[in-house]
């Protein structure tokens, strides 16, 4: 398990949590709400969604000051942020080269 205590680790462990959240989100939750008229993961899913979708976006920025990234690769991390499960392929080709030894 990483640790907490660096921003790119927080980055990373929120992009996981936050890909997680938009899978059970897009293909558990919004699938028994208009499939089966079953609505109660949508509320609680799709708020932990919005939360470490914030978190992530707020851990980007702040790495891109810390850090001094480019500002391309800022980009790429937001867009990698709105696609379902992005942030996992951003964690491994875009951060892969700033990931801090534990």
């Amino acid at each position: 398990m990483p640790q907490f205590g660096s921003t790119i680790n927080r980055l990373l462990t929120i992009g996981t949590w936050e890909a997680i959240s938009s899978i059970a989100l897009f293909f558990l939750a919004m699938p028994l709400k208009y499939i089966w008229g079953e609505d109660l993961l949508i509320r609680p899913v799709g708020m932990a969604h919005g939360i470490l979708w914030m978190a992530y976006i707020a851990m980007a920025l702040i790495g891109q000051i810390k850090y001094s990234w480019s500002w391309k690769l800022s980009a790429w991390l937001l867009i990698a942020s709105i696609v379902p499960a992005g942030t996992l392929v951003a964690d491994a080709k875009l951060l892969r080269n700033y990931k801090e030894s534990v």
